[in-house]
C-alpha cells in the first residue's frame, strides 16, 4: 500500500546504523546459523488486512511445527517503518523476518550489515526466481544477490470519475486517455466544462517517494520497464525523460494538475477527475467514487497489455540478528508458497510477486473481476532501482524535478542533464 515515508527519518536511521556497523559494508548473512532452527520472531504491517493475513500465516505455521514457533507482532510505532527497522538494526534485536521492507531502504539495511543474504541459502535463489519470473532480477543488489524476498506488488494504473466524465460529455466507459494527447485533451474537456476542477492530482509536495506517483509509472510505460538508474548510470536523460516531463509540465502549466499541497483526497472529495493508485484503491474508494480504471499514458498508446507501471511493492527482508536463520528461510517459503500467496491475494487485495498471477488464482479473480486488471498488470512493473544512496538519489531528482516541472523554473533539457549528472554521482559512492 502506498503510504508516508519520512526522509529525515530514513536518512537519521541509516546513519546510526552505519555508526553501529563497525567497519561497515556488506549485507551478512553467511555463518552456520543459515542451518540453524528454533523459534523466531517476525514483524508485519500495521494495517488491518495485514495483521489477519499475518495472524493466519502464523497460526498455520505454529499448528505444524511445535518445535520451531514463529512470534509475531506488529512493526512497532515511529516515524516511519524504514526508521524503527534502522534503529533496530543498529540496537542488534531486529526480528528474523520483517514483512514490511521497502526496496528503497534495502541499500541502506545492507549496507549497513544488517540484511541477510537470502542467496546464500543452497536453494535461495532458484525459489526467489522460480517464483517471481522475470520480475526476480530488479530485486537482485550490485553483487547479484539478493537481499530481500520479492513480496507483494500494487501496479498503480489511472482511477477516473466516470460520472465527471459523463458529465463533462466523454464517454465514461472508453475514455481517450492512451497517448499524451488525448489525455491532455481529455483533461481540458474535463476541467473547460467546469465537471472537475482540476482533471489530476498528484501529491506537488518534495517528499522523495512522490515521484513514485506521478513521473515513475508513465516514464516505466514510456520506455517499456526501465529503471531509473540502470548499469549504475540514471537512464532518465533521455527522450524518454523528456516526454514524460514535458507532459507533466503541461499539465501544471495549463492548470490541469494542481500545484498546491491537498489536505485530504482530491479524487474522493471531488476535486480532480482522476488519480494515480493501485489495487488498494478498491476497497479505500468503496462506494464514493463511480470509478473505471485505465493504464497510465504513453507518448504514443501503448497497448493494454504491453504497458509497464511502478510496482509500490513492498517485500520481505531477513535479519542478521536473527539466530535461527534456517527456520527463518523455511516460515519464508511457507509464508511465501502458493497458498499463503493466495490468501494475501484474498485477505488483503494486494498482488503477490509471483509470476503468471491470474492462471495461478483463476477463481479469484473470476469472482473478483475489478482486480483483474491488476493481477495482469502485476506481470509488466519496474520497481526503484536497488542502488547505492537510493533514498539520496530519489530526493535529488524529486527537488530538481518539483522545480522544473511542477513549478516551472529552469528548463527540461537542462533538468534532466544536471540531475543524471548529480545520480551518477550519488551512485558511483558505492
Amino acid at each position: 500500500m502506498r503510504r508516508s515515508i519520512k526522509i529525515a527519518a530514513i536518512a537519521a536511521a541509516g546513519t546510526l546504523a552505519l555508526t553501529a556497523c563497525s567497519g561497515g559494508g556488506g549485507g551478512g548473512g553467511g555463518g552456520d546459523d543459515l542451518e540453524a532452527h528454533g523459534d523466531i520472531t517476525i514483524w508485519y504491517s500495521n494495517n488491518a488486512a495485514e495483521i489477519e493475513w499475518g495472524k493466519q500465516m502464523v497460526e498455520a505455521w505454529n499448528a505444524e511445527h511445535p518445535d520451531e514457533q514463529v512470534k509475531a507482532q506488529e512493526i512497532p510505532a515511529g516515524d516511519s517503518s524504514e526508521a524503527v527497522i534502522g534503529a533496530a538494526i543498529t540496537a542488534g534485536n531486529a526480528p528474523c523476518l520483517i514483512f514490511n521492507t521497502s526496496p528503497a531502504a534495502v541499500p541502506q539495511f545492507e549496507k549497513a550489515g544488517g540484511l541477510v543474504s537470502l542467496s546464500s541459502f543452497e536453494d535461495g535463489d532458484d525459489y526467489i526466481n522460480e517464483r517471481s519470473g522475470d520480475n526476480a532480477a530488479q530485486y537482485a543488489s550490485a553483487d547479484g544477490e539478493f537481499y530481500q524476498m520479492p513480496w507483494k506488488s500494487n501496479p498503480v494504473v489511472i482511477f477516473y470519475n466516470k460520472a465527471m466524465f459523463t458529465a463533462a460529455g466523454l464517454d465514461p466507459e472508453a475514455p481517450k486517455l492512451s497517448t499524451y494527447d488525448e489525455f491532455l485533451d481529455t483533461a481540458r474537456t474535463l476541467t473547460e466544462s467546469g465537471a472537475a476542477p482540476y482533471a489530476i492530482y498528484p501529491a506537488p509536495s518534495s517528499e522523495f517517494y512522490q515521484s513514485w506517483f506521478d513521473f515513475y509509472p508513465l516514464y516505466g510505460a514510456e520506455t517499456g520497464g526501465t529503471q531509473l538508474v540502470e548499469g549504475g548510470k540514471a537512464t532518465f536523460d533521455s527522450d524518454a525523460g523528456a516526454a514524460v516531463s514535458e507532459f507533466w509540465a503541461t499539465m501544471y502549466k495549463e492548470g490541469l494538475a494542481g500545484q498546491e499541497a491537498y489536505n485530504g483526497d482530491s479524487f474522493v472529495d471531488g476535486n480532480s477527475a482522476m488519480t494515480i493508485a493501485g489495487p488498494w484503491a478498491i476497497d479505500y474508494f468503496g462506494e464514493d467514487v463511480d470509478w473505471g480504471t485505465v493504464p497510465v499514458p504513453t507518448s504514443k498508446g501503448t497497448a493494454a497489455d504491453e504497458t509497464y507501471t511502478f510496482s509500490d511493492a513492498k517485500n520481505v527482508g531477513m535479519f542478521t540478528a536473527c539466530e535461527n536463520k534456517g527456520t527463518a528461510w523455511d516460515v519464508l517459503k511457507f509464508a511465501t508458497g502458493e497458498e499463503q500467496d493466495g490468501q494475501l491475494l484474498e485477505l488483503t487485495g494486494q498482488m503477490p510477486l509471483r509470476q503468471d498471477l491470474t492462471t495461478a488464482y483463476p477463481d479469484y479473480f473470476s469472482e473478483n473481476p475489478a482486480y483483474e486488471v491488476f493481477g495482469d498488470q502485476a506481470n509488466r512493473v519496474v520497481e526503484v532501482p536497488n542502488v547505492a544512496n537510493s533514498i539520496e538519489v530519489w530526493q535529488t531528482f524529486r527537488d530538481a524535478y518539483s522545480k522544473t516541472v511542477i513549478f516551472g523554473e529552469g528548463d527540461i533539457p537542462s533538468f534532466l542533464t544536471d540531475t543524471a549528472a548529480e545520480v551518477d554521482a550519488l551512485v558511483g559512492q558505492g
